[in-house]
């Protein structure tokens, strides 16, 4: 469980809070906001601070502007939007440093909320700039993190900022991400089994690596289990493969063996001709990809095989998609392997990302234990590393 200090740690009545949160939300040509989930991910901390008498001001990156202000990425929208969900007014600052936010920062009363325009207008904010950080510190006196999604990341927002400003504690949502993280990895349910997918095993082999210890079970699906299959001498099409990771993937299979991990490929896959949502589209078995095919989703069978062994589980952690799940043709894998889990009688972890799009896009959020905000983040702790925004908050 975290061992750092949290907000229920500290005195707010009549301080100044900044604290970072994760608004990086999908917007539409309009600019508007298409999912909401990681500003309402955000309230329970936000009213919680106001509650206790602080004056807060918030903090937030979107998108890539590359360190330099981009109008179509600025947080303006968030703020309005927010200020629906908690009814209240949030003032929205021009930038996020600067003697203009501090005037407004300086004004802010107990109850009042002040949203700053996007941090990484600013290239300070990604090379955790001290002279950046120094001056994001000077606007409060008290810093919390709640942005689990950037906790993996060194920047001046996350970790930069502790340097200046204490107490340094963590938000409702970071703590829940990391109790709910740890505790299934350090004392899970069993059956244990981990569901992997999305394009690329490069991104996901220390991740399987280290849950060869911890779970009964790996199975892996979408785009990664290619380069698995090819690595077993199957003729992969033009399936989407990591030819430099093929050895990797081997080495793999046989650590789950050595390990008595049962670590399931799929047995027949959606082909299609060409990577298009409306492509000519037929089902194989692995070991009859035509070579001028690709894989684009597990096909009926390896539904079946994959649901019998989530059905039985009593922890599941789900990374990464079965298929192309954007194009309805290849969707039906992951659509399965959700509708599985949302029946089974299990802890049910999805580490964030694509996987969490696909499982809002069918309706099925409400039916999983615990939906992660922060798909790099999630996989990171997986892996068992430190992340760089929680080690540098205040111990308990």
């Amino acid at each position: 469980m975290l061992k750092k200090m949290t907000i229920e740690d500290v005195d707010f009545s009549g301080r100044r809070v900044i604290a970072r949160v994760d608004f990086n939300v999908p917007l539409d040509d309009d600019r508007n906001i298409t999912d909401d989930l990681r500003v309402r991910a955000a309230l329970p901390t936000i009213k919680y601070i106001l509650s206790h008498g602080a004056s807060l001001i918030l903090m937030s990156h979107l998108g890539r502007p590359k360190g330099e202000p981009a109008p179509s990425l600025s947080l303006k929208p968030v703020g309005e939007h927010l200020a629906t969900l908690l009814d209240t007014g949030v003032s929205f600052a021009p930038d996020c440093v600067g003697p203009e936010v501090e005037t407004l920062a300086d004004n802010l009363k107990p109850g009042e909320i002040l949203l700053l325009e996007n941090l990484r207008f600013h290239a300070g904010e990604k090379k955790n700039d001290p002279g950046f950080a120094k001056q994001l510190a000077a606007l409060a006196e008290i810093y919390v993190n709640d942005a689990f999604g950037t906790a993996h990341r060194a920047h001046a927002s996350t970790a930069g900022i502790t340097e200046y400003l204490s107490p340094a504690v963590a938000g409702y949502l970071l703590k829940k991400e990391i109790d709910y993280l740890e505790n299934t990895l350090e004392n899970p349910r069993r059956p244990f089994i981990a569901l992997m997918g999305g394009a690329k095993v490069s991104d996901k082999i220390m991740v399987i690596e280290r849950l060869l210890d911890v779970v009964d079970g790996i199975i892996i699906g979408g785009g990664m289990a290619f380069t698995f299959l090819k690595s077993q001498g199957k003729e992969t099409g033009k399936s989407i493969v990591e030819d430099e990771k093929v050895d990797a993937a081997k080495r793999l299979l046989e650590l789950a063996k050595e390990k008595n991990v049962d670590l399931v490929l799929p047995v027949d896959v959606v082909t299609a001709k060409e990577f298009r949502f409306d492509s000519e589209h037929k089902v194989c078995t692995v070991d009859d990809i035509p070579e001028d095919w690709m894989g684009l989703d597990i096909g009926p069978e390896t539904v079946k095989l994959f649901a019998d062994n989530i059905a039985g589980c009593k922890t599941i952690v789900w990374n990464g998609p079965m298929g192309v799940f954007e194009f309805d043709a290849f969707a039906s894998g992951t659509l399965e392997c959700a509708k599985v889990i949302a029946q089974t009688d299990c802890v049910s972890i999805v580490g964030g990302g694509d996987s969490a799009a696909a499982i809002k896009k069918m309706g099925l959020s409400e039916r999983f234990t615990h939906i992660s905000t922060g798909g790099g983040a999630s996989l990171e702790m997986l892996e068992g590393k430190k992340l760089p925004g929680v080690e540098a908050l205040d111990d308990k």
